[in-house]
């Protein structure tokens, strides 16, 4: 087992959480994993694992031992008669998706990123948008960790039911991830349709677009009236994935190239933003492609940002949305990054942001860089009012007073932890600040 002494400093994604730890490890087993948490127990050093850095919380921050996942990667077992994979811990999502695809299997649903590993990606609750389908979570079928003495467990709906209904959002705070098991299906095709829609429109027919479409998410350019909607929808096919020079332009060019312009712009001179905000929310045009889920569900984000997002009873998302519009019309905010709506459906998952109640999602971010304070504090006032759930894995500044009284099964999360990690092997500052000592 490969185990670095000193410290060089972690940083996540974004770059907003560093950390120095004494030792880093990166296990290439379960076995080995097991023996780095009893070492450092014997050395009376706390333990987390890191996965790509792509939360922007300090959920994975320590200044004890490092768990690097570069080696638990790979895929276990395909079982056709289950339609289950199970996958090291550390697999990134898009060697899963890569992998499955070549089999003719896929998840059913999957976030809009998947530089993310399949652990890193679960525990914080990752989602996409979906009407029936929701977190990668929650298409979780069987689980192994190492818990804090240093003992492998598994847990499924039927083994250890009761750590099933919370590790598969367990935040790092129960054990450290060495396997999961996800329920897949044959592989099909999404048909994409994108479409630019005034504010009001999409708004006014919100309940309407989420009941008709699989999977409906839309983007609010501030500063404008104008959106643009997304509806993923499975097809027969043909398989027709965008032009090579108009995929370019949207997908390399606008989102990623010519955005990081603007943001940086926007960044130097604010007073910019608005009107490059029109500009730039009038040039989409609508466009239709099919191709593999996880060619239409994930897009490749270059442009470093920092994000905030709430779930929200999906009855009050669109007041909320309009909340911080108005918000944004009456400020001298100046915003370059659109505001993202998504939805997913109840789940059974203690600490799960859709837990118990129809969600839908609103995401603000801000360009890597730039104040981001003054308007997350505001918007976060918004969401809060609305009985708002933060993202585990998102800017936030909520605590575990706030977390019970927002989820019902909080007390049973935080029971389970006190009974697997008594000592809080597992713990950190961030962890102290949402569940509590």
């Amino acid at each position: 087992m490969s185990g670095a002494n000193g410290s060089s400093t972690w940083r996540n994604w974004a770059g907003n959480i560093t950390a120095r730890p004494a030792r880093e490890v990166s296990p290439a087993s379960a076995a080995e994993l097991a023996e780095a948490v009893r070492r450092a127990a014997e050395d009376g050093l706390t333990v987390k694992a890191v996965g790509t850095g792509h939360s922007f919380t300090a959920a994975a921050a320590t200044d004890g031992v490092l768990i690097r996942p570069d080696l638990l990667t790979g895929i276990r077992e395909i079982d056709r008669a289950a339609m289950t994979v199970t996958v090291e811990a550390g697999t990134p999502l898009k060697r899963l998706n890569a992998a499955l695809a070549r089999e003719g299997l896929s998840l059913t649903n999957m976030g809009d990123i998947m530089e993310q590993t399949v652990a890193g990606a679960t525990s914080t609750g990752t989602h996409g948008t979906g009407r029936d389908s929701a977190s990668i979570a929650a298409q979780i079928k069987r689980l192994e960790l190492v818990t804090a003495d240093g003992s492998l467990l598994a847990c499924s709906e039927k083994e250890n039911p009761e750590v099933f209904a919370a590790a598969r959002i367990g935040l790092g705070a129960l054990g450290v991830v060495t396997a999961i098991t996800f329920a897949v299906e044959p592989v099909f095709l999404l048909t994409a349709r994108e479409e630019p829609m005034p504010f009001d429109k999409v708004t006014g027919e919100f309940d309407a677009l989420f009941a008709e479409n699989e999977h409906f998410e839309f983007y609010w350019f501030p500063h404008t009236g104008n959106c643009n909607t997304k509806r993923n929808n499975r097809s027969a096919g043909p398989v027709a994935p965008p032009g090579k020079l108009s995929g370019w332009i949207e997908d390399e060019f606008m989102s990623n190239g010519l955005f990081q312009v603007v943001c940086s712009l926007g960044r130097a001179v604010p007073a910019t933003i608005p009107s490059i905000a029109k500009v730039s929310s009038r040039a989409l045009s609508a466009r239709t492609y099919t191709d593999l889920p996880y060619k239409v569900f994930t897009s490749p984000r270059r442009v470093r940002f920092v994000e905030m997002e709430y779930a929200l009873p999906r009855e009050a998302v669109v007041g909320a949305l309009r909340e911080v519009k108005a918000l944004v019309e009456r400020s001298p905010l100046r915003i370059s990054f659109p505001v993202e709506v998504r939805t997913a459906p109840a789940d059974d998952i203690a600490l799960s942001t859709a837990s118990g109640r129809e969600t839908a999602y609103i995401a603000v971010h801000m360009y890597k860089g730039t104040p981001y304070q003054a308007y997350f504090t505001a918007v976060e006032r918004i969401m809060t009012a609305h009985a708002g759930r933060p993202h585990w894995g998102k800017v936030h500044t909520r605590d575990a007073a706030y977390f019970a009284e927002v989820y019902p099964r909080f007390a049973e999360f935080t029971a389970l932890r006190d009974r697997l990690d008594p000592e809080r092997r597992f713990g950190n500052a961030h962890l102290r600040r949402v569940l509590g000592e």
